[in-house]
């Protein structure tokens, strides 16, 4: 495959809590679980001892991948700059925000106040910041 536009991109993130994780970004955001691997001993193979959990849109160029390994853990460090933004091109619906909550989200004031005017932003439960802008996509950086 070419290194362009259209290449694949995994986003790769450690987390506390696999489970919690899920809930957020499958019940709260509406992703799904592309694949799952628990964690085993380390002679079981090369990453055996990570706990692994994939999750996007199957029609997505790309997915999150979190991951823990419980007997040697890298616990997450993100800062308020570190965000996944989703281009809505609309308002964000009560209900979704809604669901985010529920299911560990917090909403949060963006350290840029130019995320606050054009969305919210709301912390996972790693602590990763989600922001839900209401602008289209221009790759022009606008």
């Amino acid at each position: 495959m070419p290194l362009n536009g259209s290449a694949p991109v995994r986003i790769a993130r450690p987390s506390r809590d696999l489970a919690a994780a899920e809930r957020f970004w499958t019940r709260g955001l509406g992703l799904e679980v592309l694949f799952r691997k628990e964690a085993a001993a380390a002679e079981d193979g090369p990453g055996a001892e990570y706990g692994l959990l994939m999750l996007g849109w199957r029609d997505a160029g790309w997915h999150l991948e979190l991951a823990d390994c419980p007997d040697d853990p890298v616990r997450p460090s993100p800062t308020d700059e570190d965000l996944l933004v989703v281009y809505l091109d609309g308002p964000v619906s009560p209900e979704l925000l809604r669901a985010l909550e529920e299911n560990g989200g917090k909403r949060v004031a963006a350290r840029n106040a130019y995320w606050d005017t054009w969305g919210v932003t709301v912390e996972d439960p790693d602590g990763y910041r989600l922001v839900l802008c209401t602008r289209q996509w221009s790759n022009a950086g606008e």
